[in-house]
């Protein structure tokens, strides 16, 4: 019975031992560079960041035309003037608002 006990018990120490032993790891290649023509600057959007007041106001262009500007006050909530026909006509978007818009009509009153 002893020898039975001894046995398991050098059976699990050398199992733990085995374990505890750092896996050999071999260091991870760099990336590969992006393929030419991928990365085409006109399709980035310039972001322009100015002070007006105490507000903090970035104005982004696209292909040179203004399309978003989001203004954060000191202490508020950041909002966006965002163009989304092209005419100039500026809409007004909170940034939590996602655009989607519940009906709320009134079924009964009590």
């Amino acid at each position: 019975m002893r020898r039975l006990i001894l046995v398991l018990l050098s059976a699990v120490a050398l199992n733990v031992a085995a374990q505890t032993r750092p896996p050999k790891l071999e260091p991870i290649p760099e990336p590969p560079p992006p393929p030419a023509g991928s990365l085409n600057e006109a399709l980035e959007p310039q972001v322009t960041i100015t002070k007006r007041g105490e507000d903090k106001v970035e104005e982004f262009r696209m292909s040179g035309k203004l399309y978003m500007i989001k203004v954060t006050p000191p202490h508020g909530v950041s909002y966006y003037l965002v163009d989304n026909v092209g005419d100039g006509t500026w809409i007004r978007q909170d940034a939590r608002d996602s655009g989607l818009r519940v009906p709320m009509w009134v079924i009964g009153t009590f």
